[in-house]
């Protein structure tokens, strides 16, 4: 799932879906600085949270050091589509 993720904000929180170079891309904002790995943890945890799985199915597959990630979720991909379509319609 690509992400832009905007690191050293003031509260960690699933945005919504953005245009980021021609590709439709989950907005995520996260208050860890870009330092040692650390907002790619936060994100990790943050879209971990905010799709009910356990944050060790989550990982930043590509991307590490730049605001526009591949974020790998480990699981059925037919139960992750849907869940992530509905919880992308709450936003």
């Amino acid at each position: 799932m690509p992400v832009r993720l905007t690191p050293k904000s003031a509260h960690d929180a699933v945005e919504g879906l953005q245009d980021f170079a021609g590709e439709t891309v989950l907005k995520a904002r996260v208050a860890a600085v870009p330092e040692a790995g650390r907002a790619n943890a936060a994100v990790e945890t943050l879209i971990a949270k905010w799709l009910g799985v356990p944050a060790s199915k989550v990982t930043v597959s590509h991307g590490a050091n730049s605001r526009l990630k591949q974020v790998a979720i480990e699981g059925d991909a037919v139960m992750l589509s849907a869940l992530i379509a509905a919880r992308i319609v709450a936003l």
